[in-house]
């Protein structure tokens, strides 16, 4: 990678970073953008596989998301059923 690419890309990351510390998200958003697509030009062989297999971690990645729902609401019930049946103990 040329020189200034990876000025680019170092200046880019640098940049997105001080801007979401400082909550300027959009900003942040587009200098990652910025990077992104200098290394897209960089490696369109890496990115092209990248974006086929994009679909796939986000299937992975719902599933988590729902065994993780579903954990914390079994956690939920078990903590609900647990304060009734210390309350009824106690004689509430």
């Amino acid at each position: 990678m040329d020189g200034w690419k990876k000025a680019v890309v170092a200046g880019s990351v640098g940049a997105a970073t001080v801007l979401f510390l400082k909550k300027k998200y959009p900003a942040g958003v587009l200098a990652t953008g910025v990077g992104l697509a200098v290394l897209a030009s960089e490696f369109p062989e890496k990115f092209e596989k990248l974006r086929r297999s994009l679909p796939d971690y986000f299937d992975r990645g719902m599933q988590v998301m729902e065994m993780a729902a579903r954990a914390g609401k079994r956690i939920t019930e078990a903590a609900g059923q647990s304060a009734y049946d210390a309350w009824e103990e106690i004689g509430g």
